[in-house]
């Protein structure tokens, strides 16, 4: 199971972390200085969700969370929904 979203196929990117020291000078220091940079991974917010497909099946998915709220897939329906009886 890679750590990739099956819908719009995000995946984890890289950057740097900073560390720093000092007060910045709008605080009334002397400015920050950088101690050091390393790499870091920033990766996807995945969650596992029960999909319902066009098709009518319902499966699990790792999605991230962006199309989620998106509205890129539609969560399978928990509980039938309460009807009246006729």
């Amino acid at each position: 199971m890679s750590k990739s979203c099956e819908v719009c196929e995000k995946v984890a990117s890289v950057g740097n972390s900073i560390e720093t020291r000092g007060k910045a000078k709008y605080l009334g220091g002397v400015g920050t200085k950088v101690t050091g940079i390393t790499r870091r991974r920033f990766t996807p917010n995945l969650q596992n969700v029960k999909v319902s497909l066009p098709n009518g099946q319902i499966r699990s998915l790792r999605v991230c969370v962006q199309c989620i709220r998106s509205g890129k897939i539609r969560k399978a329906v928990r509980v039938k929904p309460f009807a009246m009886p006729s």
